[in-house]
């Protein structure tokens, strides 16, 4: 049997009750399927010790801490010092998920950028790249980011792309990646597949969501880790590539962004 080439879920949401005592199974099923690696995202900080404790149990699994910006107005502010002192683990490789989201929270808006920039700054901090979730919120998203790239360098992901060409422009100009989603398979997405096909391939990486945006021929089901593989391969076609080509392109891209799960040895 030919082993699947290796590919990385860069944006997974493990903890949630979708998962529950299924962990294990998922990751053999993702292991399967080629996905070596996958970053699990916490959303809300005072869920940060469960987020941490999968990514402990687990050798495949890293993390990632932030408040997410539909949480940002009911959760506690997190500060610059607290996100710092969460990165010292060795398995935490991510700032956010953060960023803004106007399509159903824009009456939170002006703290979801209080919460965006202490974020960033953390990002700067650390030197962990920044998770990024945007949605109706180009203009404020592109300015913000801009602004504080020019304050200081820090590097980012724009989690599962699926915003304007515009926007994605303006990111990979400062030096940023675009995640690609089970979004990209979708029949009715050929707008955004062609701004992935615009993108540069050393810019590109591969998630799920999950359990969230299952892609092709899943669609509507429960998302998991393993179906990274079919956006990958929709990936593939996108850029011309052979599929094992462009597994091995993101993966290169994911070790380049997300350095420390790069570089960490298990115990």
């Amino acid at each position: 049997m030919t082993q699947s080439p290796s590919i990385v879920d860069s944006h997974c949401h493990l903890d949630f009750p979708d998962f529950e005592g299924e962990i294990p199974d998922i990751v053999k099923r993702a292991k399967a399927a080629g996905v070596t690696r996958m970053v699990t995202i916490c959303t809300k900080l005072k869920n940060e010790p469960v987020v941490r404790a999968i990514a402990e149990a687990h050798t495949p699994i890293f993390f990632a801490a932030g408040t997410h910006p539909m949480s940002a107005a009911s959760e506690p502010l997190a500060t610059v010092d607290q996100l710092i002192a969460i990165a010292k683990h060795p398995k935490m490789v991510g700032i956010g998920e953060t960023g803004l989201d106007y399509h159903y929270t824009a009456e939170s808006a002006d703290i979801q950028k209080e919460s965006l920039r202490i974020h960033i700054a953390a990002a700067r901090e650390t030197g962990l790249p920044l998770i990024i979730h945007a949605r109706a919120a180009d203009d404020d998203m592109a300015r913000i980011l801009a602004e504080e790239h020019k304050v200081g360098e820090y590097n980012c992901v724009m989690h599962c792309f699926s915003s304007s060409a515009e926007l994605g422009k303006a990111a990979l100009n400062l030096g940023f990646y675009l995640s690609m989603s089970g979004i990209a398979t979708f029949k009715k997405s050929q707008e955004l597949r062609d701004i992935f096909a615009a993108a540069p391939i050393d810019r590109i990486l591969v998630e799920t969501d999950s359990p969230y945006l299952a892609p092709m021929p899943y669609r509507g089901k429960r998302n998991e880790p393993a179906y990274s593989a079919h956006t990958a391969q929709t990936g593939a076609e996108i850029f011309g590539l052979e599929y094992a080509e462009f597994a091995a392109k993101t993966t290169t891209n994911f070790d380049c962004l997300f350095n420390k799960a790069a570089t960490w040895v298990a115990p």
